[in-house]
């Protein structure tokens, strides 16, 4: 690897930067988060389009965020980082507007990707930036702070959404992103530093495999999306379902026979690495679908207005923001196997309590909100500490590699978690409305237990792994950090 190349000629201010870079990120998960909210307000503008088809306005942005990460984090390392954010900052602030005006469903996913792409830029180039204008020994904090954002996001944006939504629609939510990214550029512009590689070490990823990536997932979620439509033995399901593995085969076969392949499968070699991946995808596809589902059935079976939805939501990531720093001290002092372990066990049992207490009969502190507190718990436990469980038994030089993988599965997962939400809960009717979503909770259950039995195979003393800082250029750790 080689080191990092600054080429700022004026003094820089290191908390100015992360306060940009921070607000840059929230702008981000911000949108993630408010989506789910404004997901039905959304479809009720397109009244004669399925809700299999709507939902590809969050299944869309997944899959093209998946399959960009890690070129963009080495865009960001050869051509600038700062003029990556800047330029993923623009695509993504425009974006949002076009989403906001977009008069069909077809647009407005083709604007989605478009988001995609710019987050895919903005994400690790902004957390590469604030690791190259710390000084180490106060990186820790950086990082925690930038890290943090993800937290807030999650526990603010279901109200922020809803009262938003509430006032004045979903276009709103997309709207309010360029406010905020005309002054972030602004800012960007003024306080940040240029940095990047000295000299050009590795090659851009293969872009052949990114597309086979990205046409893989796409046939994959369209096959679970539309089974409920198409139903499950028929020949167009099979036809996605079938072509998605094959396209999947022919990417796998050409990564690990391509000398700079879209995502290094050989790391999956290493026994952490490979276990903790497995926690990662398992845990995502049931924290997505929890959340989905949760926006649903308060709105659709619960009958709550959306603002209600949100504030209702509060709690299990106001648990996150809240438990989440302590929890990651402690892993750096028994590891994070002893974390992940009861943590997919005690959201498992989440999945099983919803199951067990709740009813079409709104009884939010008796029946979700207990559930809900049991989720925060249980995430806190886990979603801090897959990708360092992950990246722990690589060569320090391979810890960004590493971390775009790790962040390239959560957002597989998520793409998943979404279409066998939307698989599972199609067709609802009063009869059925309950039996649908007690299959959701069972998902919960199910990635649960299955977090917990991947994590049982990582190594049994696994301290927290150093900050991927040590390595000289981060090309991609920012991913790692950004859920």
């Amino acid at each position: 690897m080689t080191p990092d190349t600054p080429t700022a000629k004026t003094p820089v201010n290191p908390w100015a930067v992360l306060g940009v870079a921070s607000l840059a990120a929230f702008m981000v998960f911000l949108d993630t988060q408010v989506l789910f909210v404004a997901f039905d307000d959304i479809r009720s503008s397109f009244p004669t389009v399925s809700f299999a088809t709507m939902s590809w306005t969050l299944s869309a942005y997944t899959i093209a965020l998946a399959a960009a990460l890690v070129p963009a984090g080495r865009l960001a390392d050869r051509y600038g980082r700062k003029r990556v954010f800047t330029i993923g900052l623009v695509a993504f602030t425009l974006a949002s507007a076009l989403c906001a005006v977009a008069n069909s469903p077809a647009l407005l996913v083709i604007f989605r990707v478009v988001q995609a792409l710019g987050a895919s830029a903005l994400v690790p180039a902004s957390l590469a930036i604030v690791l190259s204008v710390f000084p180490s020994e106060k990186v820790p904090a950086a990082v925690a702070i930038w890290g943090a954002i993800a937290a807030l996001a999650a526990a603010v944006g279901p109200t922020i959404g809803g009262l938003l939504v509430n006032q004045w629609g979903w276009r709103s939510v997309f709207l309010v992103n360029v406010p905020v990214g005309i002054v972030a550029f602004l800012l960007a512009r003024r306080v940040m530093p240029e940095s990047r590689e000295s000299q050009h070490g590795a090659r851009f990823p293969d872009p052949v495999g990114i597309l086979l990536l990205a046409g893989a997932l796409s046939l994959l979620a369209l096959g679970i999306v539309q089974s409920n439509q198409w139903h499950w033995g028929s020949t167009r399901t099979i036809i996605a379902l079938s072509s998605g593995v094959i396209v999947l085969g022919a990417f796998v076969v050409r990564t690990l026979d391509h000398p700079h392949p879209a995502l290094d499968l050989t790391l999956f070699g290493a026994r952490s690495f490979r276990w903790a991946n497995i926690a990662t995808a398992a845990f995502t596809i049931g924290f997505t679908a929890m959340f989905f589902a949760q926006v649903l059935f308060l709105t659709q079976v619960w009958g709550y207005g959306i603002v209600k939805t949100g504030v209702a939501m509060m709690p299990g990531p106001a648990v996150v923001m809240i438990l989440a720093p302590y929890f990651g001290q402690l892993a750096g002092r028994i590891g994070q196997r002893s974390l992940l372990v009861p943590g997919g066990l005690i959201y498992a049992s989440s999945g099983i309590y919803f199951i067990l207490v709740v009813t079409v009969e709104p009884h939010w502190t008796r029946e979700m909100l207990p559930g809900a507190l049991l989720a925060g718990l249980g995430v806190s436990l886990v979603i801090p500490h897959l990708t360092s469980a992950a990246v722990q038994g690589l060569p320090a030089d391979r810890f960004g590699a590493g971390s775009a993988v790790n962040q390239a599965i959560r957002q597989l997962g998520a793409t998943f978690g979404v279409a066998l939400t939307v698989a599972l809960l199609g067709n609802l009717t009063p009869e059925t409305v309950l039996d649908k979503f007690h299959d959701v909770w069972w998902m919960l259950v199910i990635s649960g237990v299955v977090t917990s039995a991947a994590a049982l195979a990582l190594p049994k003393v696994a301290r927290a792994a150093a900050p991927a800082t040590l390595d000289p250029t981060p090309t991609t750790e920012p991913i790692g950090e950004a859920a």
